[in-house]
């Protein structure tokens, strides 16, 4: 039986890039799985402060600021590009926070405000 180098090497790149394909497919979908935890842990960080840890804004700071309860009807109603646009370029006396966060992390903060009753 004759060795092929050839054969053997285009095997070998072939299993590379079916390895690092898997990985990147698995890594994108961690992120998905997470999603929902991180983003909790980043309002936890980032906005309770102001607006509550349940959105309510009765904190010294979100009385001073007179914010908004995120649980109300007006806020809830907002779509959620709207919410995404306030997170991201700020509002008012609200940063944004795009540069700091990234789009993706104001994307999932948009989405956890739904979660807050």
């Amino acid at each position: 039986m004759r060795f092929n180098t050839k054969r053997l090497k285009g095997l070998v790149a072939l299993a590379g890039i079916s390895a690092i394909s898997i990985v990147a497919l698995s890594t994108s979908n961690t992120s998905t799985v997470y999603g929902a935890a991180d983003a909790a842990a980043t309002y936890k960080a980032k906005c309770a402060s102001c607006h509550g840890a349940d959105g309510s804004g009765n904190t010294p700071a979100g009385k001073g600021l007179k914010l908004r309860d995120l649980r109300s009807k007006e806020v809830q109603a907002q779509s959620d590009d709207q919410l995404f646009q306030v997170i991201a370029k700020g509002k008012g006396k609200m940063p944004g926070y795009e540069k700091t966060l990234g789009a993706d992390t104001c994307k999932a903060l948009a989405t956890y405000i739904r979660t807050l009753k």
